[in-house]
């Protein structure tokens, strides 16, 4: 396994990554968030049908699962998804590494470390969003990190947590994981609340902060500097790539993932080409539905991931309930999906 550094013909910074004979060029210009309950392999086989360059990321998984657990229900995923970065969740530098070792043997392209999650079980484990207390520990974890493993090392965090509002702060965290050998910062544009507010609430309530982002990258101009947050639209990811490196969208191109279309033109500088519809994209993902299927993969497994592609469209509410109503039956197969297509046709 290696690994290279080079500019595009834009100015842009690429890492190459090779792992066997297999290379993947990781571009962080446009990202889908790690989403816990949301990011598995079907999603992700699905949102790559729309992007050969988008960087796609696995759902947090903790170091101690991938260590104790089923590591290849956990990690494996198919070949298509690439580029594709796993999110470790962890605070144990030792733990970490092993993890990582065994990540890279799965041949991802990019470990990612969560520092941003706020949710109340992640704290327990004294990991997420709850580490930006002790830069020097999550310091420790991406040296830990960088050891294990040639593949780029990235951090996801946000802009501080609960009521903290200093600047200086938020860049000395980042700083630090920039001298541990960070090769990104991915930064949700928010302070995580420890108390007091959900996970969702999380990602609503707090105030933006995009100013502080882009006064980092001024701040590190060397450094990749990634924004997250708040982002809906293709047209404010271009307004945002004027200040910063890359942008990473979460639940938007979940819930709506005809977002993504043209992403690749629009964001990577793509040429033209013919805008495929809903129900092309539909049936793109027909054979591999079909194919996990036969593997005894239930339905509603692969559903509710599609569930959202005709958002804003006439019938979509009647696309919608009848897969609620339909996809988790017993016994129920590729026909539901043909009748469910039947209404939005």
């Amino acid at each position: 396994m290696f690994k290279t550094s080079s500019e595009s013909p834009e100015g842009r910074r690429i890492t190459t990554v090779a792992v066997g004979e297999n290379k993947a060029v990781v571009n962080r210009r446009f990202c889908i968030a790690p989403m816990m309950d949301c990011s598995d392999r079907h999603a992700r086989f699905f949102l790559r049908l729309f992007s050969d360059h988008v960087l796609l990321y696995t759902e947090m998984i903790t170091a101690a699962a991938i260590l104790h657990g089923d590591r290849d229900h956990l990690l494996e995923f198919n070949e298509e998804e690439h580029p594709l970065a796993v999110q470790l969740g962890g605070s144990d530098p030792e733990q970490l590494f092993r993890a990582a070792r065994i990540c890279a043997e799965y041949g991802y392209d990019e470990i990612n470390l969560n520092c941003g999650c706020p949710s109340d079980r992640v704290q327990s484990g004294s990991f997420g969003a709850c580490l930006m207390q002790d830069p020097s520990l999550v310091a420790d974890c991406v040296g830990a990190l960088r050891s294990a493993t040639s593949l780029p090392v990235t951090v996801k965090h946000r802009t501080g947590i609960d009521q903290q509002d200093d600047y200086e702060i938020f860049a000395g965290f980042a700083g630090a994981q920039i001298d541990a050998g960070a090769q990104a910062l991915i930064v949700h544009a928010r302070n995580a609340w420890l108390q007091g507010l959900s996970p969702k609430q999380n990602r609503e309530i707090p105030p933006l902060k995009y100013d502080w982002v882009y006064q980092l990258k001024r701040d590190f101009p060397d450094h990749e500097i990634i924004i997250n947050g708040g982002i809906k639209t293709l047209e404010a990811c271009c307004e945002h790539l004027h200040h910063v490196d890359g942008v990473m969208l979460g639940r938007e191109p979940y819930q709506n993932p005809y977002l993504l279309h043209n992403v690749d033109q629009v964001i990577f500088d793509q040429p033209r080409a013919e805008v495929p519809s809903r129900i092309a994209m539909l049936h793109r993902v027909y054979p591999y539905i079909e194919q996990q299927l036969g593997q005894g993969m239930p339905l509603t497994h692969m559903v509710r991931h599609i569930i959202g592609l005709f958002h804003g469209e006439p019938n979509a509410r009647r696309w919608r309930r009848y897969l609620s109503e339909n996809a988790h039956r017993n016994k129920a197969d590729i026909e539901i999906l043909y009748q469910a297509e039947r209404l939005v046709s």
